[in-house]
């Protein structure tokens, strides 16, 4: 019985609602001697307890898609079949051009709103670089199989989830594919390719999408293996200038740091409540020594270029949530690289799905123009942008700012509380890889 199933979601109700009924019809008809009676009656409000529990806990993971499966809820599943030491690079040594095109079955996906909006597809990818094995969802637009668009290529957003996570969340919890459809029919938003591939690889451990060799290659796997079966299987546009990834919280660091790490591979990321040091997420196995902290906190990865990148960055998230990653980013940010932060207020929402869902339509207009620019070969040092009633401030070189906010929003230099590093930690913690997310290791 599947975990987000149907059948096991109704189960958990039948079982909830006869555990109520069962101490209300039997409470004074227990036969025996009173301690007999003591502990039946002990039972049936044991019983009504753990089904309440139960069916709760299945209606915050349907909604936030937390775990997949039962093997991701109880720790059994691994999808590492061998982590080789793969390099500074992730490649191996291996000639990424000479790897033969291999092709993919894909099957139309399972689980709510899975097959709205045209239907999401998913494929079973073996990676022959990382050693990983898993599924990877993939979400083609509207315009892809129109007659028009036969010989067009399409630009790809990879898409990360939080941990503990399912990459289907983007499809269920978020419905990006929904909110998505509509704007792509009327050109709002660029036609974009969505992937979303598993990144809970390991039991009970968030791989922090780093290359730990002995371990996980997730950092190959997300950067190399996912990306070329998608440009194998389908009219996608080549990496970089074609690629961008996108995550919230665990996820959204996952986008920056592999956007910041690898510009010949992805031109854009979004992070929306991220952090830098990957010991803002408790569980990662990046933070596990100070070496790997370093090897995988974009900021310092950005500070240390000698030529800055040519990268577009999108950070959104409370004060103390996201923002302070982002502005810390901004402050070290160098043209070609643009950053663009946007404070989201208290009353937003929490660190949760009803934070991120709404931002969608503004996150992929902000793409859609990263896009357009990096094809004309205008981008450039970007600024604190936000939607209506946010203020905007100037890029981080006091230029303009990003292009991503609502008609009307107001320019007021200085109006948004800055912070130099993630987390409020100082400069020099960021540098020696211990700062970390305010409130760390909170999860979606």
């Amino acid at each position: 019985m599947s975990l987000t199933g149907t059948t096991f979601l109704l189960t958990c109700f039948v079982l909830c609602a006869f555990a109520l009924l069962l101490p209300l019809v039997l409470w004074s008809r227990v036969p025996g001697p009173a301690p007999v009676r003591a502990a039946s009656r002990l039972l049936m409000l044991l019983f009504a307890q753990g089904t309440a529990i139960s069916l709760v806990f299945v209606l915050v993971n349907n909604a936030n898609n937390l775990y997949d499966n039962w093997a991701d809820l109880l720790g059994t599943g691994n999808h590492v079949q061998q982590a080789a030491d793969l390099g500074v690079d992730g490649t191996g040594g291996i000639s990424l051009k000479t790897l033969p095109r291999v092709r993919q079955t894909f099957t139309p996906a399972q689980g709510p709103r899975m097959g709205s909006a045209g239907g999401v597809r998913v494929t079973d990818l073996k990676g022959r670089v990382s050693g990983v094995n898993a599924e990877v969802y993939v979400w083609l637009p509207p315009q892809y199989d129109e007659p028009a668009y036969r010989h067009r290529r399409f630009p790809v957003v990879e898409l990360l989830p939080g941990y503990p996570g399912s990459a289907k969340a983007w499809f269920g919890s978020l419905r990006v594919h929904e909110q998505l459809r509509p704007m792509m029919l009327d050109g709002r938003v660029a036609p974009f390719i969505l992937v979303a591939p598993r990144t809970n690889l390991l039991a009970r451990a968030d791989t922090g999408c780093a290359n730990i060799p002995g371990t996980v290659n997730a950092e190959s796997w997300l950067s190399i293996d996912v990306p070329r079966m998608v440009m194998d299987n389908f009219r996608a546009e080549s990496a970089p200038d074609g690629w961008a990834t996108a995550g919230y919280s665990a996820g959204a660091h996952c986008a920056t740091k592999l956007a910041v790490a690898h510009p010949d591979r992805y031109r854009a990321a979004v992070s929306m409540s991220g952090y830098n040091d990957p010991r803002g997420e408790r569980g990662s196995l990046a933070a596990r020594t100070l070496e790997l902290r370093r090897r995988n906190n974009p900021y310092l990865l950005l500070r240390a270029d000698r030529v800055p990148p040519r990268i577009s960055l999108y950070f959104s998230g409370e004060s103390g949530d996201g923002y302070q990653a982002g502005a810390a980013i901004q402050a070290v940010a160098k043209p070609p690289t643009r950053v663009d932060v946007v404070l989201l207020p208290r009353s937003a929402g929490g660190h949760d799905m009803g934070l991120w869902r709404p931002q969608l339509p503004e996150v992929f207009r902000w793409l859609t123009v990263q896009f357009d620019s990096g094809r004309r070969g205008t981008a450039g040092s970007g600024g604190t942008v936000g939607g209506a009633g946010r203020a905007r401030t100037g890029g981080a070189d006091g230029g303009p700012g990003g292009t991503a906010g609502a008609a009307g929003t107001d320019r007021i230099r200085n109006s948004l509380p800055h912070a130099p590093s993630s987390g409020g930690s100082t400069r020099a913690e960021l540098a020696s890889g211990s700062a970390s997310r305010t409130g760390a290791a909170r999860r979606p």
